[in-house]
């Protein structure tokens, strides 16, 4: 289905066998709208016969999930499936307790599928233009999310604000994004799904403003429609790829995996906890219920038994250091593949940019969501440092635990990384660890490189394998620095106190996670 347009309803049908459309608001609207254009009555009612819906935007609250057997989720006995015309309007909705916890589940379904609020753009409707119509209809449908504790889902496809209405359809923008930052500090997660057109205002508000924003394949997604770009300009960069590359948009998913992917990342980010991580175990040994961890003797350890084969610690600080630096060591990659049952990946920095060598999302571990951002091993770029913030908050708002592993020389200092705002970027990440009221649990896997690694980790509550090292600076840097030869390299290591245990005894990290196989 991605070779051509679909409608609102046969968008809704990819995710969902049970939908229930919300009642339109009950509002009086002026003849020919706010403007009296001639013969936009007509318009509309021409546009409401050939689609057969009341407005550009259908919504409703929907059952989203797949059964474990891999078939469509059945409604659930107490909400059959409403008929798509006419619509049946759900039980009128019981007032929101005012005692209510900002981070209450949403309601489950069968087989881990997730209750949402449905927003679905029809595009055959004047364009899926956005009117006075249409932000009545979408002000109720969040508002009804937050009445109900329920994420918002919302399937785009817009050409931007309805011409015919003037200024009164552009300011329906700033009732969505009220809407929508309402919902947001609610605590209540939102996804978009981009699908062909996403453009205008409704791509700055309902799409680019969202938590997690998906697209279908080769759908064209920007700004600036097609009709108001320069007569030169790339057609390619208009494109839900391009958007990706940009850092705008987390990932491309195909129309037949809707369902399953926005069921994962619903389970994902409707699933609040409040017990810390634990350090992940290591990778290339049987996984234990908690890692065993290796503490100093005026640190509480953890209830689990110690290991009667430890692995030596680095004996120097410049063995620290190669150990860290071994391509035989575990990267980052290993330790979330044995630490989450599955995993889902966010992508960008919603500011133009990505970075590979940060790997940020949400998994499960043990039966519960974790999130997490993980350095492998190079110079983090600025935009890595502001997914990983970006990441940070999102779990902070949903109160969901946050993993970070830490594994880079350093920040990447080359001229285009300054263009970039490293600095600017580093210190969001230092703000939004400082001031996360969810919990942040930090390994440090390899290379702990100066503040471009201090930025990802949780003061408090930091771990090292024996792998790793955390240093002020290199220890080459170091002696460069201080003007010593090379041969003066490893001595200055040991001045450092850069070993794992050396931490300890700084008081720097909690402890030492039990030792890797490998060298």
């Amino acid at each position: 289905m991605t070779d051509r347009r679909f409608s609102a309803r046969e968008a809704i049908a990819f995710l969902t066998d049970d939908f229930t459309r919300l009642p339109a608001p009950p509002k009086e609207y002026a003849a020919d709208g706010p403007l009296a254009w001639q013969g936009y009555d007509v318009a509309r009612a021409r546009a409401a016969e050939r689609t057969g819906e009341e407005e550009s935007v259908v919504c409703g609250v929907a059952t989203i999930g797949v059964a474990t057997n891999g078939t469509p989720t059945p409604p659930p006995p107490s909400s059959p499936p409403s008929p798509p015309s006419p619509p049946s309007p759900p039980s009128p909705p019981s007032p929101a307790s005012a005692s209510a916890s900002a981070r209450t589940p949403a309601p489950a379904g069968p087989a881990g599928a997730v209750r949402a609020v449905l927003i679905a753009f029809e595009f055959g409707f004047l364009g899926g233009s956005l009117g006075e119509r249409t932000g009545d209809r979408l002000e109720s449908a969040y508002r009804y999310a937050r009445e109900h504790r329920l994420p918002v889902v919302s399937l785009v496809a817009t050409g931007g604000s309805r011409m015919q209405e003037g200024m009164r359809a552009l300011t329906q923008l700033q009732r969505v994004a009220r809407q929508s930052a309402l919902t947001r500090a609610a605590g209540l997660p939102q996804i978009a799904v981009l699908r062909d057109p996403t453009t205008g205002g409704g791509w700055a508000t309902l799409g680019a403003g969202a938590d997690v924003v998906l697209a279908l394949p080769a759908a064209q997604v920007g700004f600036a429609g097609s009709r108001v770009r320069p007569p030169n300009a790339d057609p390619a960069a208009y494109t839900a790829e391009a958007q990706r590359d940009a850092g705008a948009v987390d990932a491309i998913v195909a129309a037949e995996h809707l369902r399953e992917t926005l069921a994962r990342w619903l389970r994902l980010l409707t699933a609040p906890s409040t017990a810390p991580a634990p350090p992940p175990p290591p990778p290339h040994l049987p996984t234990p219920a908690t890692p065993h961890l290796l503490t100093p003797a005026a640190t509480p350890a953890p209830s689990v038994p110690p290991r009667s084969d430890p692995r030596p610690l680095p004996a120097t600080g410049w063995e620290a250091v190669e150990r860290a630096r071994s391509p035989r060591r575990p990267r980052a990659e290993a330790y979330l593949d044995a630490y989450f049952t599955h995993r889902t990946a966010i992508s960008g920095d919603r500011a133009g940019g990505t970075d590979p060598g940060m790997l940020c999302g949400f998994g499960e571990h043990e039966g519960r969501t974790i999130a997490y951002a993980a350095q492998c091993g190079t110079a983090t770029r600025p935009a890595g440092y502001r997914t990983a913030a970006r990441l940070i908050r999102l779990a902070d708002r949903l109160g969901i635990p946050v993993l970070t592993l830490v594994d880079t020389p350093g920040a990447a200092n080359d001229a285009e990384a300054e263009r970039e705002g490293a600095g600017a970027a580093i210190a969001d990440l230092f703000t939004a660890v400082a001031t996360a009221r969810t919990p942040v649990t930090t390994l440090v896997i390899g290379e702990g490189g100066s503040g471009g690694a201090l930025a990802l980790a949780a003061p408090g509550n930091t771990w090292a394998t024996p792998d790793s090292y955390f240093s002020v600076i290199a220890p080459e840097l170091a002696a460069a620095i201080l003007k010593r030869p090379e041969s003066q390299v490893r001595a200055t290591a040991d001045e450092l106190r850069i070993r794992p245990q050396d931490l300890v005894d700084l008081g720097v990290i909690q402890g030492i996670t039990s030792p890797v196989t490998g060298g």
